[in-house]
């Protein structure tokens, strides 16, 4: 019984991970260029019994790099990043990359995203531009002109398959593997005028967030019982009424 308590605890910590996880998709549903997070679950068999309980692992996360659905703004400062890459941004903390591609100019002609983040060319310098000249035009490539005349290039870099991503300040990620500049411009880059929006399904977070709530209180209930039935069992050994 005190097995069957631990094994239903582990299940319990593993769906709380979950739930919270579920939630924080759920809740940036609408964030723009936002990677939604999931879980990946194993069991743990103990070598202490036979037969061997088995045991729920709390989860590993991971982001999805899925692509989200791209809808057309017409803003000029609205670029949304079509296919496998990732712009560069300067955070706080360091180098980050992202697909919100809001950007904004500043009075200074300083081309940032909506939060603030320094955009970098390919080469990791921030971009500036000529406030005077107005907005920007942005080709596929990444390429800016303004007035008829080539004033820099956004960046656009491709982050290797197998690196974990974390996610950094505001709608940022960090890869702990390779980042390569994009070179083939046939298979990705930006569309200005454009934004991506966030990888969420919606309906499915919903369905896996009330399937995962009922799974909780179906566990905890588990726990309940076997905690009964461990007092009734006491209470009989101990020669109780």
């Amino acid at each position: 019984m005190i097995n069957g308590s631990y094994a239903a605890l582990s299940a319990q910590l593993a769906l709380q991970k979950r739930l919270d996880t579920v939630a924080n998709n759920v809740a940036n549903a609408s964030t723009v260029g936002f990677r939604a997070e999931q879980v990946r679950f194993e069991t743990i068999t103990s070598d202490q019994a036979q037969p061997a309980p088995a045991f729920a692992a709390t989860g590993e996360t991971y982001l999805s790099v899925s692509a989200g659905e791209i809808v057309r703004t017409s803003n000029p400062f609205d670029v949304a990043v079509d296919g496998n890459a990732w712009m560069s941004v300067m955070t706080a903390s360091g180098t980050a990359f992202t697909r919100d591609g809001r950007l904004q100019m500043t009075a200074m002609g300083e081309l940032r995203t909506l939060t603030g983040h320094a955009v970098l060319d390919p080469g990791g310098s921030p971009i500036l531009l000529a406030p005077a000249e107005g907005p920007p035009v942005i080709g596929h490539d990444g390429s800016i002109t303004q007035g008829g005349r080539p004033v820099g290039a956004i960046g656009l870099f491709v982050l290797d398959r197998g690196a974990r991503l974390d996610r950094g300040p505001d709608v940022t990620v960090t890869a702990d593997g390779p980042v390569t500049p994009l070179l083939d411009t046939s298979s990705a880059g930006l569309r200005q005028g454009y934004l991506e929006r966030s990888n969420v399904n919606s309906v499915t977070e919903m369905s896996r967030l009330i399937l995962d709530q009922r799974l909780f209180e179906a566990v905890s209930s588990v726990i309940g019982d076997v905690d009964q039935n461990r007092q009734a069992a006491l209470r009989i050994l101990g020669g109780s009424s």
